[in-house]
């Protein structure tokens, strides 16, 4: 592999308890507000409350967007990674958004993301907000959140600020579509792979990002990532990315069939949450641990 400056291949692993999302129980969330509407569909988002705030009474929060391709999966399936950033401090959000069937497409799905940010700025005050937002997404999750801040939302008119996240944490992130054909087929004929794609994209407005990824990952193959990687550090902005070897999409150990039957390597897998998590505390999200 070729050495890029702000890539860690990662060997030595962080001590680091099993995580959260190995569980079997799927924690609920504390509520469910409806953050737009689509015609007859409802949009939810699910928002898991920190046990103990700061003394002001406000967090820092998280949006959570899953994976599944654009076309499959739900909110849901994020929920326990929310009650392990809840457990932290933050105020965690799961977002449910519309998947590509029928006449909608990825394109939908990220104007689904842009309304969600919009929304939770605009109910920061209700939610108990500190004012500082990250973004989580994984997989095809990580093509919309990373998209609300290269490609972009409409401004919401919120004092002017921009509708995306202050920072990214992505986990096996779909960063440059343009070689993908079956994503190209999704977005029948409404844009580009290239012009949804968010390593085509970095800019001066794209926050820092922590990435984890898999070596050997043929979904969204590690190009991507170093590509997204270099242009961030072109522009001076920190890009921390975690390469484990040897594992695929999703850090799973099945590198014959990754787009079903994962096996994630638990040891990775725990490493990449507790590396994410120190993220948030060097970005002032949490507090530093003393």
């Amino acid at each position: 592999m070729k050495a890029w400056p702000w890539i860690v291949v990662t060997s030595a692993l962080l001590a680091v308890p099993a995580p959260v999302d190995a569980q079997p129980d799927t924690p609920s969330p504390a509520s469910s507000h409806v953050y737009r509407e689509i015609g007859d569909q409802a949009l939810h988002a699910y928002v898991f409350q920190p046990p103990a705030r700061r003394a002001d009474g406000k967090a820092p929060a998280i949006l959570l967007f899953h994976g599944g391709g654009w076309s499959a999966g739900g909110a849901d399936w994020v929920f326990p990674r929310a009650r392990r950033f809840a457990d932290l401090g933050l105020v965690a959000i799961a977002i449910q958004y519309r998947l590509s069937e029928g006449e909608v497409t990825p394109v939908d799905a990220l104007g689904d993301a842009c309304a969600a940010f919009q929304w939770v700025r605009a109910h920061a005050a209700e939610l108990g907000l500190s004012g500082l937002l990250a973004g989580y997404g994984v997989s095809a999750g990580g093509q919309l959140v990373a998209a609300t801040v290269t490609i972009g939302c409409p401004q919401d008119g919120l004092a002017g600020r921009p509708v995306g996240p202050d920072a990214l944490l992505l986990w096996s992130p779909a960063l440059d579509l343009v070689d993908d054909g079956w994503f190209s087929a999704k977005l029948q004929g409404r844009a580009t792979a290239a012009a949804l794609s968010p390593a085509r994209h970095v800019g001066p407005a794209t926050p820092p990002t922590s990435i984890v990824h898999g070596e050997c990952d043929t979904l969204s193959p590690l190009r991507g990532v170093q590509r997204y990687c270099a242009q961030l550090a072109e522009q001076g902005r920190p890009c921390d990315l975690h390469v484990y070897a040897g594992l695929g999409h999703l850090l799973t150990r099945n590198l014959a069939q990754q787009e079903g039957d994962y096996d994630p390597d638990p040891k990775a897998r725990a490493d990449g949450m507790a590396q994410q998590e120190l993220f948030l505390r060097k970005q002032g999200f949490l507090p530093e641990i003393r």
